[in-house]
């Protein structure tokens, strides 16, 4: 397994500088953010873009590469995340296209992995918004094999604000639509598994690992601190609203040694990439860089060649 991180926490920061800061700190893979400069649809990420991927040519792509491997980094995947089962038929049609756009970006740079969400329309149930995913998704599925590129499906339910509640803006959040999801769409779609949602949903993070090893194309490192206080006054139904916080790998409840050494033991030999939304260290690129770095010992620390 490799440390990488998402550029996402950076976006003001050049690719390339990215890259030559990651690799001094001994990180060998980057998450690379591709959404449209206009975009509005991720509030967290919205606009984020260290790859332009509007028309990237062959050369191009092959040019952004290059640069990376003179740093010593690689791309283990390029990441949009929007919400591709949109309410609204024009914004769902925006990202739907996006995606593919990333998508085959992913190909022509050789890129094995797109990470993003199925999405959801927040007033309809799971099974609802499952159905609708099997008439959106055949699509951009086969865009993706055609492109010889793997989709990831990273599993937040995104029910953390008022206007996605009660069902969130992606679907694919449990282990039941995951087993319909892979044997819809193939070998194509997998995870990339964030062990901070499993744990607020209270879903068994090893029983995953050892029944879904073969399709964990992707991960984030992410920790989740629970708030016992605000989780007693608003309940596990308000979906996590007033009591998670996402934290680094060691300041929340997550057993990382647990988490790493099941992936070896079903055989995952990708990346283990550090999604950094800990609130604590944000503020300045300083911070950032702080924030990756604890995360970076901590994990590197259950590695077998550990820094």
């Amino acid at each position: 397994m490799k440390l990488g991180l998402l550029t996402a926490p950076l976006p003001d920061v050049p690719l390339l500088e990215i890259a030559e800061w990651a690799a001094a700190e001994k990180f060998e893979m980057l998450e690379v953010c591709c959404w449209p400069k206009s975009s509005g649809a991720n509030r967290r990420y919205a606009g984020i873009t260290h790859i332009e991927v509007e028309d990237l040519s062959k050369d191009r792509g092959q040019e952004i590469v290059g640069q990376l491997k003179e740093r010593k980094i690689e791309m283990s995947a390029l990441g949009y995340y929007p919400n591709n089962l949109h309410p609204d038929p024009e914004q769902r049609k925006l990202v739907n296209e996006h995606t593919k756009k990333v998508i085959r970006a992913a190909g022509v740079m050789g890129v094995p992995v797109v990470s993003t969400f199925i999405g959801a329309d927040a007033s309809k149930s799971q099974d609802e918004n499952w159905a609708e995913a099997q008439k959106v998704w055949p699509d951009i599925v086969k865009v993706a094999t055609d492109s010889n590129v793997k989709i990831a499906i990273e599993n937040c339910p995104m029910i953390f604000s008022k206007d996605e509640w009660p069902s969130g803006h992606n679907v694919a959040y449990s282990p039941r639509i995951w087993r319909e999801m892979f044997d819809k769409f193939g070998p194509t779609v997998g995870l990339n598994l964030d062990p901070s949602h499993l744990l607020w949903q209270m879903i068994d993070i090893e029983r995953v690992i050892r029944e879904f090893g073969s399709r964990i194309y992707h991960t984030h490192v992410k920790d989740m601190e629970i708030d016992r206080e605000g989780l007693y006054n608003n309940g596990i139904m308000s979906g996590g609203i007033g009591w998670q916080r996402p934290r680094l790998p060691g300041y929340g409840e997550i057993n990382w040694a647990n988490f790493v050494a099941t992936l070896s033991q079903v055989g995952y030999e990708g990346v283990l990439c550090i999604e950094h939304e800990d609130r604590r260290f944000e503020g300045t690129n300083e911070k950032v860089k702080q924030g990756f770095l604890i995360a970076r010992n901590q994990i590197a620390a259950l590695l077998p060649m550990s820094l």
